[in-house]
């Protein structure tokens, strides 16, 4: 089984030919996140260099991740067409999220916490102040406004916990 607490760092490495533009933005996401705590001049270098690189495969992916995310290890974004993160959500390690996800905010701090090992069909959408327990599954174009619980399916508009 896929960890809810520990991040897999090669679930986000490239596969050498393919085109990956999701494993790219994330690199520059985890280059400029890694550089931005060190002070010295090759950090801000490479920090810069990872923001060109962020805004260069933002624009490739469609996606609006910033920069600044709360995004554990191990994320899976295999079509990161159109996904919208709001950068004060938080999303533990091991996730996968399809395209046209939305994580977002209901009010000016009303963020979703999306814990380990979650994966987020195509369209969804995940609003305000919840929590996303750890190996829940969310369907396709599913409006998740309520707490899900861990290891549960949730489908539907309203989303609503189909098996658990």
């Amino acid at each position: 089984m896929i960890s809810a607490t520990e991040p897999d760092w090669s679930r986000e490495k490239p596969v050498p030919g393919r085109f990956e533009p999701g494993k790219k933005m994330l690199a520059a996401l985890r280059r400029y996140q890694k550089n931005s705590r060190k002070g010295d001049p090759v950090s801000q270098t490479i920090k810069r260099i990872a923001v060109l690189q962020h805004r260069f495969w933002s624009a490739v992916c469609g996606a609006d991740i910033p920069l600044d995310s709360k995004i554990g290890g191990g994320l899976l974004i295999p079509h990161p067409n159109g996904i919208v993160i709001h950068p004060q959500a938080k999303i533990g390690p091991n996730c996968l999220i399809f395209q046209q996800v939305t994580i977002g905010a209901s009010g000016a701090s009303e963020v979703p916490v999306i814990e380990g090992h979650v994966d987020i069909g195509a369209g969804a959408r995940i609003l305000g102040n919840i929590t996303i327990g750890a190996h829940a599954r969310i369907g396709a174009n599913a409006v998740v406004i309520t707490d899900i619980p861990a290891n549960a399916t949730a489908a539907g508009v309203p989303a609503k916990i189909r098996q658990t």
